[in-house]
């Protein structure tokens, strides 16, 4: 099974045992980079399309050319690496609570994601996003620092959360704290992998003046069949 499969990284975790696999993948006649928490896939690269549009629907709306932008949440680090390719990108901070994850990119065990860790407009911290917004900010080098745009992909959706300590995030109270590390007309976006929520953007324009909910398609071969994510995007 040695040239089908192999696990490249493996770690007890607080919120569980998270492990980085390849393997080959004959129907899509490609390797294909796994993510997986315990027992659950949190990522595939089978499927980045909406990862890669968390970056740019997020950045879209955003006018200027010295944007400061955070990603929260590395994984396989697709969002990352499309926010870099905007030009108009100044610096990256990503914040990622699992040292292992950031540990993958420096040591580029994946290949599509090559050039994110030797960036030098990015800087990878180690840190809890949600405790860092209800916190001192997502800048540990400079308390409740400002962005242009915040672009989050952690939990599976604001429902469906991998730890019982993000929920309070996704109130009323959580977005604001989350707004104010915003710039005037800053964005957030989220990434999620249920349809669009009805009652969480009505929490979204208690906080921010215009949200959209954008359902991005792309197909799943494995299952024959076509897939669906959510971006969220609100601008303040």
């Amino acid at each position: 099974m040695g040239a089908r499969f192999e696990e490249l990284a493996w770690r007890e975790t607080p919120i569980g045992e998270i492990s980085l696999r390849r393997r080959r993948d004959p129907a899509l006649d490609s390797e294909v980079y796994e993510v997986k928490l315990d027992d659950e896939y949190l990522m595939s690269s089978a499927f980045p399309v909406a990862e890669i549009e968390l970056a740019r629907l997020g950045l879209a709306p955003l006018t200027g050319d010295a944007l400061d932008v955070v990603v929260g949440g590395l994984g396989l680090g697709y969002t990352a690496r499309t926010a870099l390719e905007d030009p108009r990108v100044r610096s990256l901070v990503v914040v990622e609570a699992i040292e292992d994850v950031i540990d993958w990119h420096r040591r580029d065990l994946l290949p599509f994601a090559a050039g994110l860790a030797t960036d030098p407009r990015t800087r990878f911290v180690r840190a809890d996003f949600f405790a860092a917004v209800a916190g001192d900010g997502l800048d540990p080098d400079e308390p409740g620092r400002r962005f242009h745009a915040v672009l989050l992909d952690v939990d599976h959706s604001p429902r469906q959360v991998l730890h019982p300590s993000h929920a309070s995030f996704y109130t009323v109270d959580g977005l604001r704290r989350l707004a104010a590390l915003l710039h005037p007309e800053g964005v957030f976006a989220l990434w999620s992998n249920d349809p669009p929520d009805p009652a969480f953007q009505r929490t979204l324009t208690e906080v921010f003046p215009t949200s959209v909910a954008h359902v991005v398609r792309f197909p799943n071969p494995l299952q024959g069949r076509e897939a669906a994510n959510t971006v969220y995007v609100a601008r303040h």
